[in-house]
Formats: C-alpha cells, structure tokens, sequence
C-alpha cells in the first residue's frame, strides 16, 4: 500500500469512527430519555468523548501520514502521539463528569422508566462499536497506528462497560434498588479512568523515544546474526519508534584493510536485511574498522587477506 492509499485508507476509518459516535450518542441518548437512569447517561457521555477523540484523531492522521519535508525529515508520525494523549485526556475529563452526576443520583435516587426498549437501543448501539472497535484494533496494528489502535481500544472498552451498564440498569430494575444505579455509573467512571491513564502514558512513552519493544529489537539482533559469524562487528545499536516508522542506528565495524566501496556495500546489505525483517524501519549506519578485541572474535581459519565479506544470502 502507498503512502497516498494508506492516508486515505486511515482516514476513512476515522470517518468511520466518527459516524459510528454519532449515531450511538443519539442512540444511547434516547436510551437514557427513556430510562432515566444515569449508568446509561454515563454510557452516553463516553460516546460523546468517542466523537472528540475521533475529531481529534483524524486531524493528526492527516497530519502524521504526510512524508517529510525540509523541517521535518524525520516525518511527522509523532503527532499520532498527541492524538493519543489528548483522547486519554478526554476519558479523564468524562470520567469526572460521570463521577459528579453518579453523586447527585446517590443523594437523591429515582425510579427507573420503561427499561426494556432503552436497553434494547443500548444494546443496539454497543453491536455499532463492536463491529467499527474490531475493524480499528486490527487496521492499528496492521498500519502500525497509534491514534487508529487506541481509537479502536477505547471504543472496545465502550463496548464492555455498555454490557455491564446494561446488566446493572437490568438488576436495579428487577430489584427495586434505587442506589444499584449511580453506583453502576461509578464503576464506568472508575473503568474509563484506567483507560485515560493508559493512554496518556503510551503517548508519553513515545515522545520520549522510548526503545523499541524486545520482540523486535530481537528482529535486528537476528538480522546482524549471520554478519556477526562473518567476522563483521556491530555497536552502538539504538533504536526508537516514532508513530507508524522505527528507527535503528548502529555502528558497523569491518576489516581495516577494506575499500570504501566494499564497506559500503556491506552498509547497503545490513540496511536491507534489517529493513526486511523491520518493515517501516528507517535505518542509519555507520563504517568503522574493526578493534583488535573484535578481530580476536573473528571465526578461526579466516585471514585477513582471503577475507571475501560477508556472505550472500
């Protein structure tokens, strides 16, 4: 898929996400109406910071699926990292907003209205998530987007705290226990709140460059393996994730005796093997001559002088 087809693909399913807010915010909405009961208003509000966080998202998908250019050369895929950020802000601020209201309702209880159709729209509108959460979570991961997976995420998360929103209206119904439904409100806000932490915290970790993951740093480590029982050494191994891209920067150390033009095209093979096995990886090295103590680790039998590089695989 090219840069300009991922970007449209990725913003359609912003759209999606989008459309898909708007209609169980009307859903759960007249669910509410109907009920009175505020763990459906609470399931309602959430659907609302859906539609901010999808407003939100799209823009910076716009924005990070750009390619680099002369202020940026390392591309803009970190601001999916805002977009992230500023969702989990959202959720905190919808958590607070459900708590207050949940409060309210505990001082003063009502009786619960006409249960059975606002729960049957709930029920219809959490399937809406289902389906477009689905959808996001597997195309995140696919395209290695932040903003799409964590879209996805908290619509997942919508979806469960709706089935237990739903079981709780039920109860406080059949029971008559007028509390059972602020409380339900309660537990959404306390739920919605580890979802918001979650969030902020994996923006953070990628403005900060954080390492890339040890599965794939175990992806390079097995990509230098053959060149290493070649002779050729490696340091200074870094590596860091920005959005959707990965960047590596290691030092490669070959014989002293080389010519630049050999050196280079063992540069060309290790960025090739390494980006084989790191798709979207952008990958920066550097020639050195080998140290006495990395010609010590060189496999026995091999001279300097019948040394061919490393081999063709």
């Amino acid at each position: 898929m090219t840069g300009t087809s991922e970007r449209t693909f990725l913003t359609r399913l912003m759209w999606l996400s989008i459309a898909a807010a708007l209609v169980t915010i009307t859903m759960k909405t007249v669910a509410w109406r109907l009920t009175g009961s505020v763990g459906l208003l609470s399931d309602a509000v959430e659907s609302l910071v859906n539609l901010l966080a999808a407003i939100v998202g799209l823009v910076m998908i716009r924005w990070a699926t750009r390619p680099p250019d002369e202020e940026h050369a390392f591309g803009h895929e970190k601001a999916e990292y805002f977009s992230a950020g500023a969702e989990g802000m959202f959720i905190l601020g919808a958590a607070m907003a459900i708590a207050y209201v949940s409060v309210g309702r505990l001082l003063h209880p009502q009786a619960l209205e006409s249960v059975g159709p606002g729960l049957a729209i709930s029920i219809a509108a959490s399937l809406v998530n289902l389906g477009v959460a689905t959808t996001m979570i597997r195309s995140g991961r696919r395209h290695r987007s932040i903003t799409i997976e964590a879209d996805g995420r908290h619509l997942m998360t919508d979806v469960i705290t709706s089935a237990g929103v739903v079981v709780g209206v039920l109860a406080a119904a059949i029971s008559g226990w007028r509390p059972l439904d602020p409380i339900i409100a309660s537990v959404v806000a306390l739920n919605i709140v580890f979802t918001g932490v979650r969030l902020i915290r994996r923006s953070g970790a990628g403005l900060m460059d954080r390492a890339l993951p040890a599965e794939e740093q175990a992806l390079v480590e097995t990509a230098l393996a053959p060149y290493r029982k070649d002779g050729i050494a490696f340091r200074a191994l870094m590596t860091r994730r920005s959005g959707r891209r990965s960047f590596v920067s290691l030092a490669v150390q070959a014989p002293s005796d080389w010519t630049i033009a050999r050196g280079h095209e063992l540069l060309e093979k290790v960025e090739r093997d390494i980006v084989a096995a790191l798709p979207q990886a952008t990958v920066t090295t550097h020639l050195e001559p080998l140290t006495e103590e990395s010609e010590k680790k060189r496999p026995a039998g091999r001279s300097r002088a019948r040394r061919r590089g490393p081999r063709k695989r």
